[in-house]
């Protein structure tokens, strides 16, 4: 990931997230992910809950996502989820999301997230969400 924000999560491998062999199942990596991103949102001062009780609620939908499974994480490990917004345009924004143990890269993804009316209709992202996460480039 570049030097942009980067915002980090730590997390513990429980027997819940593993195979019978204390390998992590990798479905679990998609939990983490979600949880990388909500906490990213949340650290920007963007709270599904507030998005909720606006006039018009909405919410995020995953739209595309393209996972890649380097190394396995094991039963007690301690990761690290990293996520960094990319952009943000129209109703979609863009994220990049990795998950460490220590110097070793496991997993990362592509993220493509939709906003989205309650209904399911999308939706342009607000200018004020937009503003928290999305930091103005340098020159434009």
């Amino acid at each position: 990931m570049s030097d942009e924000t980067i915002y980090r999560l730590p997390i513990r491998i429980y027997y819940e997230d593993t195979d019978f062999s204390g390998v992590v199942y990798h479905a679990a990596y998609l939990k983490f992910f979600e949880r990388g991103r909500t906490e990213a949102l949340r650290a920007c001062g963007v709270h599904h809950s507030e998005l909720l009780t606006r006039e018009e609620p909405l919410a995020f939908a995953v739209r595309k996502m393209t996972t890649e499974w380097l190394i396995p994480a094991k039963i007690d490990d301690m990761l690290e989820v990293r996520t960094r917004f990319v952009s943000a345009k129209g109703a979609r924004m863009i994220l990049a999301q990795e998950i460490w143990r220590e110097d070793a890269l496991l997993a990362r993804a592509d993220v493509e997230a939709a906003c989205m009316s309650v209904s399911g209709r999308p939706r342009r992202l607000p200018a004020d969400v937009i503003s928290r996460f999305i930091a103005p480039r340098a020159g434009g």
